[in-house]
């Protein structure tokens, strides 16, 4: 087995999206072939409704799915197809945009005000672009929750992993999406095909992500109301990419450590991108944006 060394370690950062919800964005937009097939991971993770309440109103989305994976709260979502429906704690919403869609997303918090979940965006190939839109609604207890003997715990939610399997299927980036947690202490090794990307989310916890030599601690979120980033045994909202291997090593901190291990085939295609939408070339992504101007851009089934 080889271990995976990580490739760059970076701090997600603050931004607006929606009609003014406030999260971070752990990467997106710009160049993104080394996170290739996936595009964007944004954290909402809220305890103030001011910050997440205004939502994201109707917006188009062609050419991508988009994932999304509740913690906290709720989310009530609709679409142009008439789909209808509401996100709890632990759920799962695997969009496959397709040929285009038009949906609104609106969050709600918990008895306690908290609102926390993930959006992550993985791109479709050209020959499926243009596919029908659909939808695959994952409710918790479908997940499967799977306890290793040192009492790491990992939620399957897509691909196979410790002999499980996740409920979402038929994704085009065959990806592996992991909800992982590694008790206080412990010392880890995950297994990761050496034939796909991969990138760590650290949400919870401490811990190191090591190599084959030296562990590279990731970076501290300041709690003083600096803008300093500073390099230590903790990761929260911090995102590791990892290089080339078979495996990915994590020491656990002492309050052990969570995060999103995921994982995917490479597309290896031109990615020509503006907001919402992302075709393979310009032309394609002038003709989305004119079809939106003019009424078309939704497709009778």
């Amino acid at each position: 087995m080889s271990v995976r060394p990580i490739k760059r370690v970076v701090q997600s950062k603050p931004t607006i999206e929606g009609a003014g919800v406030k999260l971070r964005r752990a990467f997106g937009f710009g160049n993104t072939s080394e996170f290739d097939p996936f595009l964007l991971l944004d954290d909402f993770r809220n305890e103030s409704p001011d910050d997440y309440l205004a939502g994201f109103p109707w917006h188009p989305h062609r050419g991508i799915e988009t994932i999304t994976y509740v913690l906290a709260g709720t989310v009530a979502h609709g679409d142009s197809l008439g789909n209808r429906g509401s996100m709890g704690a632990g759920d799962v919403q695997w969009m496959t945009a397709g040929r285009g869609i038009l949906h609104q997303e609106m969050p709600q918090g918990d008895a306690h005000g908290r609102m926390h979940g993930f959006q992550l965006w993985a791109n479709l190939p050209s020959a499926l672009k243009m596919s029908e839109p659909r939808y695959q609604d994952v409710v918790s207890t479908d997940i499967p929750d799977v306890t290793d003997d040192d009492g790491t715990r990992v939620r399957v939610i897509c691909g196979t992993f410790w002999g499980k399997t996740g409920p979402v299927d038929g994704v085009a980036a065959d990806p592996r999406y992991l909800d992982v947690s590694v008790p206080p202490g412990q010392r880890k090794r995950l297994a990761v095909e050496s034939s796909r990307h991969a990138f760590a989310y650290v949400f919870g916890g401490s811990g190191t992500f090591r190599d084959a030599s030296q562990p590279l601690g990731v970076l501290t979120e300041p709690v003083d109301g600096t803008d300093a980033v500073r390099r230590d045994e903790t990761g929260n909202r911090s995102l590791v990419l990892f290089d080339s291997g078979d495996e990915v090593v994590v020491q656990a901190g002492d309050e052990g450590i969570r995060f999103l291990l995921v994982s995917g085939k490479p597309i290896e295609e031109p990615v020509a991108w503006y907001g919402p939408i992302v075709m393979n070339t310009e032309e394609q992504l002038r003709q989305a944006y004119a079809e939106l101007r003019d009424g078309t851009f939704i497709k009778p089934r």
